[in-house]
């Protein structure tokens, strides 16, 4: 397989990262030079803001590529290549029907910043979102927001998920999509604005074929992105449904599932001792 493979695609959250947000950074720096020696490219693929992304990867970040915010945001190392732009009705038919659901703590995605409404969330929502929005403010109005928006991104309790993805699904029909990677997360993207299309950008940008490419998620916005790949992982810790879209399971990403598989793939021997 090593020799076939010009792209490696891999969520964060549930994915990558430990639950303590933690990576492997010596063992993976191995295996980015193994990769690189055989002419694959490392995507960050995920639904978070690429700020937050990008200083996961201190010091490196311009040599690897990312689809963020759920594919609403391609970057190709130093070079931008796409960044969805919801149209201003749009964003204000979501802002209503959210509105109508003050359980519903919302997020307003751009390319800019990420931006929270005051009096709709509390502080200390505020400080957990910006665990993944690096870049984030506060706002006295969404409808007054200045900037290119990308996506929202709602969160719901956590036993109305797919009670709130249907009701998005209906109410919005044909100017969003819900996706979700569960837990109460919910984004609302553009039309066909998801990871698998960002990954086409660049499979496109480069030569390659999706047939060449190695994809790791567990959420089920995840789907199109395993899906599209020649190869895909599922994580251990994944639903039965995101497994059933994949080709293989990986450990769970708290036995660093996807460096384990991708020392497999590339023939890079484990150290005997990793520092954490």
């Amino acid at each position: 397989m090593k020799n076939n493979i010009k792209m490696v695609a891999v969520d964060i959250d549930g994915t990558f990262v430990r639950p303590d947000y933690t990576y492997d950074v010596l063992r993976f720096k191995r295996i980015l030079s193994h990769m690189n020696e055989v002419g694959c490219r490392f995507v960050v693929a995920s639904g978070n803001q690429y700020y937050q992304l990008r200083d996961l990867f201190p010091e490196y970040d311009d040599k690897l590529s990312f689809v963020a915010e759920n594919g609403a945001f391609v970057k190709d190392q130093k070079e931008l290549v796409f960044t969805a732009d919801m149209s201003k009705e749009t964003v204000n038919d979501v802002i209503d029907v959210c509105r109508e659901y003050p359980e519903i703590l919302n997020v307003l995605c751009g390319v800019e910043s990420a931006y929270c409404q005051r009096g709709t969330v509390s502080q200390e929502f505020y400080d957990l979102t910006s665990i993944y929005y690096h870049h984030l403010q506060w706002v006295d109005d969404f409808k007054e927001v200045k900037d290119q928006i990308l996506k929202f991104a709602p969160t719901v309790p956590i036993e109305k998920t797919y009670e709130y993805y249907d009701i998005f699904a209906k109410r919005l029909q044909g100017k969003v999509e819900p996706t979700t990677s569960g837990h109460g997360s919910i984004d609302l993207i553009v039309p066909g604005c998801h990871k698998a299309s960002g990954l086409e950008r660049l499979v496109k940008r480069w030569g390659i074929s999706s047939e060449q490419c190695v994809a790791f998620g567990d959420g089920e916005n995840d789907i199109e992105m395993l899906k599209y790949c020649g190869y895909s992982y599922a994580m251990e810790n994944a639903s039965q449904k995101v497994k059933d879209a994949a080709k293989y399971v990986c450990p769970s990403n708290e036995d660093d599932g996807v460096l384990v598989a991708l020392e497999k793939i590339f023939d890079v021997k484990s150290s005997s001792f990793h520092k954490y």
